[in-house]
């Protein structure tokens, strides 16, 4: 069953992220396509982001208790390699390739980003191989753009509007 799972999950069409934290457990960041909405109706939103836990970031996140989710452009493939682990960049010097902003809870905000949502951990929940962080948004940038980075099939793509289709 795991084999079809993963089939399975690579035919879905995510937006792509990358989690970053700064803070006592040091500066970190990792790409991610597992994010999504809580609760808009609370004073501060929520969201929740999974972070596998032999991710250098997930151990930082847990100490700094701060995280920042950066949603990626289309353009941005390059960036969301180096924070997946497929350049030879590690750790900070992940963050090289890129130019970065300082958030209010001291967390990387990526340049540029379509959104980038800056968050306290509110909770944390352990299920699996992977660390479940929600988060509540304590800050909001957009830059100009619409179209996201998607992955799908195992590729980069974007999403592209169906004719005739609203």
């Amino acid at each position: 069953m795991r084999a079809e799972f993963i089939e399975g999950m690579a035919k879905a069409a995510c937006s792509v992220y990358v989690v970053t934290t700064d803070g006592i457990a040091g500066r970190r960041g990792v790409t991610v396509s597992a994010v999504s909405s809580v609760s808009a109706d609370t004073p501060n939103p929520t969201l929740l982001t999974c972070v596998h836990h032999m991710s250098p970031a997930a151990a930082a996140i847990r100490s700094n208790r701060t995280f920042c989710v950066n949603l990626l452009r289309d353009d941005m493939a390059e960036i969301s390699n180096a924070f997946a682990g497929r350049t030879e960049a590690k750790d900070e010097a992940k963050f090289d390739c890129a130019t970065w902003t300082i958030g209010m809870t001291g967390s990387p905000m990526l340049d540029g980003a379509l959104t980038s949502f800056d968050c306290t951990v509110q909770h944390e929940i352990t299920c699996g191989t992977h660390h479940i962080f929600v988060g509540e948004v304590q800050q909001i940038t957009m830059a100009p753009g619409e179209k996201a980075l998607i992955y799908a099939n195992r590729g980069y793509n974007n999403a592209q509007p169906l004719d005739g289709v609203s």
